[in-house]
């Protein structure tokens, strides 16, 4: 019955070591990072990967984005619509994304191109998850928007199957963190040490 206190103690536990980070920390995580996703199975063979641009000290993703487009990779990149919903466009390189404030919250870097609809991530063969931990079972703590339970419920109700993977730094892969019943385990997690595996797509 504690979980949302659990997960609000716990996200903010991550996010300040997290902001601990140096740029360099970040860069350095970043660089390791897209060399051991590019060489997962999972985005090796994929057409189309749905993922996102990191902000601040997330583990680093640009580096990655531009590996996937220029392999000839579609990267779809999300949009985030007034009800925290995620709209999705196309990264074609660094001059395709433009700064984009929502409310009082961050700046997130967004595709500036033509809007492809909600469902349009219903076609990636690997999707990107932002998250702060996941645990030995799979389980992911995301950021308590709600934002990515949609894009997974969507998923789920389209009966796609993607690969689902995570970026985290190697302390943020624990033993457990707090699961509730739609929950949904991801398939494998990056970090820049290795790669922890939690079974595959059916």
């Amino acid at each position: 019955m504690e979980t949302e206190p659990d997960k609000r103690m716990l996200r903010r536990d991550f996010m300040a070591v997290r902001n601990r980070l140096t740029a360099d920390d970040v860069q350095a995580a970043a660089t390791a990072l897209a060399a051991r996703a590019l060489d997962l199975p999972e985005l090796a063979h994929a057409r189309t990967v749905a993922a996102y641009v990191s902000v601040g000290t997330e583990p680093g993703t640009r580096a990655l984005l531009d590996a996937l487009h220029a392999r000839g990779v579609r990267v779809l990149l999300p949009v985030l619509l007034p009800d925290n919903d995620l709209d999705w466009g196309t990264y074609t390189g660094e001059a395709s994304l433009v700064e984009v404030r929502h409310g009082g919250r961050m700046a997130l870097l967004e595709p500036s191109g033509e809007r492809l609809g909600a469902d349009a991530v219903t076609t990636a063969d690997a999707v990107l998850l932002p998250g702060l931990a996941v645990d030995d079972r799979g389980m992911r703590l995301g950021r308590g928007g709600g934002s990515y339970d949609r894009v997974l419920a969507r998923l789920e109700r389209s009966a796609a199957d993607p690969a689902l993977v995570v970026l985290l730094y190697d302390s943020e892969v624990v033993p457990r963190v707090p699961a509730e019943p739609h929950d949904r385990p991801v398939h494998a997690v990056v970090t820049p040490s290795g790669v922890h595996r939690f079974g595959g797509p059916s």
